[in-house]
């Protein structure tokens, strides 16, 4: 089996099994100068962008119907069934003691990581005002995106995992993946739900290396810029008991690395229709030899 094949209990079909939709999604036109834009953190609302974004609808097909065989080192997501004992996903300690230590385990399975080390959380709604989370609200991730790139993977491994680690695993033969288990807070789902891109279909080039600006440093991401071929996918009404896993950064090479991902708005959605929201919980695994 492979090493990041996911273990979970399977997903069951749902009456929209199959279903592929055709919606916009928020792309990024590259440029001669690097991208760069301010973070929620910085600007205490919604991110301010010094580039162009086209919206370009594109097709997104149902992962339901390919759940059990979805494998993170080839599409670089997986959806899973889990259950959490935290009834209140907005109760920041509950969520850094019980659940964090919950997710830890959910991704020890599908990675076969010995370690993982969890840094952060975040809680996103579509509401108008957006998710409370201790550095300011937040509203759905609209452009398409993935969180680390070739340059801010290691240096964000080595925070969480400690000064050096990176280095240190890699030379004993281990490997280190950064990875987000994404969750409705409450479901089903009905606005806004998220396109995660088969992480095969993206070529090197559609990756747009871009500053992203905080109060005390700039990280790094890419943007993707929308190119024919790339293959999309999401899940309708997913419900609490149900994960998302995306693959932000791995050390092994001959895998897909990096899963563009985003929100967007569903054709015909219901404005009346409860709002999206979700929490994010980010991590570092170690595969060691």
């Amino acid at each position: 089996m492979n090493e990041m094949s996911p273990q979970h209990t399977p997903i069951q079909a749902t009456s929209t099994a199959g279903q592929t939709i055709t919606a916009p999604l928020g792309f990024t036109v590259p440029q001669d100068e690097k991208p760069v834009f301010h973070s929620s953190a910085l600007t205490g609302g919604a991110p301010k962008i010094f580039f162009q974004v086209e919206e370009i609808p594109v097709e997104i097909a149902d992962m339901r119907p390919i759940a059990d065989s979805l494998d993170l080192d080839r599409q670089g997501f997986a959806l899973q069934r889990h259950e959490t004992a935290v009834d209140d996903l907005y109760d920041d300690e509950a969520v850094t003691s019980t659940y964090y230590d919950e997710i830890t385990e959910v991704v020890k399975r599908a990675t076969g990581a010995t370690r993982v080390a969890i840094f952060d959380h975040t809680r996103r709604s579509d509401s108008g005002a957006g998710a409370a989370n201790k550095d300011g609200s937040r509203g759905p991730a609209s452009r398409v995106h993935v969180d680390y790139t070739d340059a801010s993977g290691p240096k964000r491994g080595n925070d969480a995992l400690g000064d050096g680690q990176v280095e240190e695993i890699l030379a004993k033969g281990g490997r280190v993946v950064q990875v987000n288990v994404w969750r409705p807070i409450t479901g089903p789902v009905q606005r806004a739900p998220l396109a995660l891109a088969d992480a095969e279909s993206i070529a090197p080039d559609a990756l747009l290396a871009t500053d992203q600006v905080f109060p005390d440093r700039v990280g790094e991401i890419y943007q993707l810029a929308h190119q024919p071929g790339q293959r999309w996918y999401w899940a309708p009404q997913m419900r609490r008991d149900e994960v998302l896993l995306i693959k932000g950064w791995d050390t092994q090479d001959g895998v897909s690395k990096y899963t563009p991902h985003g929100a967007f708005q569903i054709p015909n959605q219901d404005p009346t229709a409860p709002p999206r929201e979700s929490i994010e919980v980010r991590t570092f695994a170690v595969i060691e030899r």
